[in-house]
């Protein structure tokens, strides 16, 4: 049977994919944009939108478990038209922040979808990430690019990012292993890491000089919104910060060490 992979061209989505071909899985990648996939061969890659529900039957016909990109508003239509397919599991790109709702911008947006896939009676698992090295690539890059320059509130707040390549590989586990359903995996990076450290360890992978500027609370929110970042997004962003210390990693799942951010950003050294 065909793994549906949605959100196929997705920072994680990407690693999805890979990986299930890797294990010998016949994959169909959905993608809003077919023409600008540029997914491995031997994928099958599909057109449809998960904001357009009607597209998407075509998708999972003869697909028995589907990797689920998180977008709350058409999820349980979602999981009605994959269980009247026959898919029988789905693995949820979720959010930690899912943990604690109830009012949170990132949590409740989590949970709407959680909630949907739940109420499905189809097998499911919740991957659970904490913050994406790979925001970098957003909030980041381009000023490195341009500048040698990071521009970020709250420098010596510290967090535990993790790598993309961990959270597919936890979802691939919960795909392709009998025994994750039910479960949610919360899981954060393999290290406790200020921004300015984060920028130390940016300077030394990439051979570069790089300098660290903090925003004030002010001044971040307006870059933000100048960049057309919702509202609601950066109030969520710009609370008073919580110092993350290392938890439980990617490796209680899939048996191998969680990848450092050092290894991350050898593994994006053409991103900056």
């Amino acid at each position: 049977m065909t793994v549906l992979v949605t959100g196929a061209t997705g920072n994680v989505g990407r690693h999805v994919v890979k990986g299930l071909l890797e294990a010998g899985e016949e994959v169909r990648a959905l993608t809003r944009a077919p023409e600008r996939a540029a997914l491995p061969e031997g994928v099958e890659v599909v057109s449809g939108d998960l904001a357009d529900p009607s597209s998407l039957d075509a998708a999972l016909a003869g697909t028995d478990r589907a990797y689920l990109f998180p977008l709350p508003g058409t999820a349980e239509e979602f999981t009605a038209r994959a269980a009247k397919a026959g898919v029988r599991r789905i693995v949820v790109l979720s959010s930690v922040s899912a943990e604690y709702a109830d009012g949170d911008y990132s949590g409740d947006h989590h949970t709407a979808v959680e909630r949907a896939v739940e109420a499905s009676g189809l097998e499911w698992t919740h991957v659970r990430p904490g913050e994406f090295m790979a925001n970098l690539l957003t909030w980041w890059a381009p000023t490195i690019r341009a500048e040698n320059l990071v521009r970020a509130p709250f420098g010596a707040a510290r967090s535990a990012p993790v790598h993309e390549a961990d959270i597919a590989d936890v979802a691939l586990a919960a795909l392709l292993q009998d025994g994750h359903a039910g479960r949610a995996y919360s899981f954060a990076g393999p290290e406790s890491l200020a921004k300015h450290e984060q920028v130390r360890t940016l300077s030394r992978v990439l051979g570069r000089d790089l300098r660290f500027e903090e925003l004030t609370v002010d001044g971040a929110r307006a870059l933000w919104l100048g960049q057309g970042m919702p509202a609601e997004a950066v109030d969520w962003l710009l609370q008073d910060p919580v110092d993350v210390p290392v938890g439980p990693t990617a490796e209680h799942i899939t048996g191998r060490p969680a990848r450092t951010f050092a290894e991350w950003v050898a593994d994006h050294r053409a991103d900056f």
